[in-house]
């Protein structure tokens, strides 16, 4: 695996040749660790955090201190990967909070940049943020407002106006400097208009082929989420299942005497163990015969 560091720069050089961009989430030191040795471009630690990793039942309880905690784990992990740190619902509602907690993710999470979400209003929050030097992704499409709202996911654009509004919103985005945009549960044809008319690279999540590059929760591509998994979804793997059925092995073995076995464990030499059991009975001390 090559060592140089992904930067706004090589995912853009990327765009420019061609070359899809990949992206998956983590939030700790051993998911971070593989996701960076298969060389994956960006590592997204997202707010998903909350549903997949702390059990809430969505995203918007997540907290600036959870994301930034969780960013440092992962920091700690990344040699390579650009390391992406999604900004919590509420947490950048005007500029001064938006710039204020974006540097906290840089300085004390150790980011290489933010990403936020929203609609027409995110612009100007986005041109704030960026105009602070922190390189700053822009989500639009489905968003967690959205499903918070309506309960459910939903594919947007699906009309010719919706598609519009989302086209010149994806244009304001790159306009107020963004280095990136992500487009979630888009038609794949109005995710290829986007794709095509912006300079900067475009991720899809659920958009179809027609992007820069793709992106899922890894919780989700492998298995390890046992509630709602979007239909966008690939499962590569049932890491559930196949941890259930270790777990299960390990209290089978335990109670029935198997685990630890002979290469599990340490030995004494027996004339050391006849020395120590001489010891114990100077003591008086009762030693159990095994």
């Amino acid at each position: 695996m090559e060592k140089n560091k992904v930067s706004v720069s090589s995912l853009t050089a990327k765009k420019k040749k061609g070359e899809q961009i990949s992206m998956l989430t983590a939030y700790d030191y051993p998911f971070a660790r593989i996701i960076d040795q298969a060389g994956i471009d960006i590592i997204f630690v997202s707010d998903a955090l909350g549903m997949t990793g702390l059990g809430y039942k969505n995203t918007l309880p997540v907290t600036m201190e959870e994301m930034i905690h969780h960013t440092k784990a992962v920091a700690n992990a990344v040699e390579r990967a650009f390391i992406l740190s999604c900004m919590p619902f509420m947490d950048y509602n005007t500029e001064e909070d938006a710039r204020r907690n974006a540097r906290r993710f840089i300085k004390e999470g150790g980011a290489d940049g933010v990403e936020i979400e929203g609609g027409p209003e995110v612009v100007k929050i986005a041109r704030a943020i960026v105009e602070s030097g922190i390189p700053t992704m822009v989500h639009i499409g489905l968003t967690r407002q959205f499903v918070s709202r309506y309960g459910k996911f939903a594919v947007m654009g699906k009309t010719a106006e919706e598609a519009s509004d989302l086209i010149d919103l994806a244009m304001e985005c790159e306009k107020a400097g963004a280095f990136a945009l992500s487009v979630e549960c888009l038609p794949p044809s109005v995710a290829g208009i986007i794709t095509e008319t912006l300079k900067i690279p475009v991720i899809g999540i659920g958009a179809g082929l027609h992007c820069d590059g793709q992106a899922l929760v890894t919780q989700d591509m492998i298995g390890l989420y046992e509630h709602f998994v979007p239909k966008f979804v690939k499962k590569y793997v049932n890491l559930w299942a196949e941890t259930t059925k270790a777990v299960k092995a390990f209290k089978d073995e335990v109670e029935a005497f198997k685990f630890p076995a002979p290469e599990h464990t340490f030995t004494i030499a027996e004339e050391q163990l006849m020395r120590l059991k001489n010891i114990q009975r100077s003591k008086k001390w009762v030693i159990p015969e095994r």
